[in-house]
């Protein structure tokens, strides 16, 4: 068996990305090969591809807050509908559930994040425009 081989340009372009869109990870994967780059330890290699698990699911129901409200994917988020316009939400805002509170851009495509339940934006913890993870907390509804 033929020991993988690490494509350095490949590397490169996936570092510029990182670099370009404020992520922390990226990881592509061809056939039975993935290169996985990340900022920080800045691990860079070639390996078999393998499953991706979820991220681990809080045991206790002190570890995250009722009001949470999540990031269902990974994206860029933005607090309005365009540059300029007023925020979908505030703090002390009154919400509906199904109420818009942000919009994640991920692949080009934007997809309104939804109040779960109705309440008060207790705070908000994401700045307009910036990268988020699938499962961060976005905002605490009271």
């Amino acid at each position: 068996m033929a020991k993988p081989t690490v494509d350095s340009d490949q590397i490169r372009e996936l570092a510029k990305l990182l670099e370009e869109t404020g992520l922390t990870e990226v990881e592509v994967t061809e056939g039975d090969r993935s290169i996985r780059v990340a900022r920080g330890g800045s691990i860079a290699a070639a390996m078999p591809a393998t499953p991706v698990a979820a991220p681990p699911v809080p045991t206790a129901a002190s570890e995250i807050d009722p009001g949470a409200v999540t990031s269902p994917m990974v994206g860029t988020i933005y607090l309005a509908q365009g540059p300029g316009a007023e925020p979908f939400v505030k703090v002390g805002s009154r919400v509906a559930e199904g109420d818009t509170l942000f919009i994640v851009e991920a692949m080009k495509v934007m997809n309104p994040i939804l109040a779960p339940r109705g309440g008060t934006v207790k705070s908000i913890l994401v700045e307009d425009a910036k990268p988020v993870e699938f499962g961060e907390t976005l905002l605490i509804l009271e």
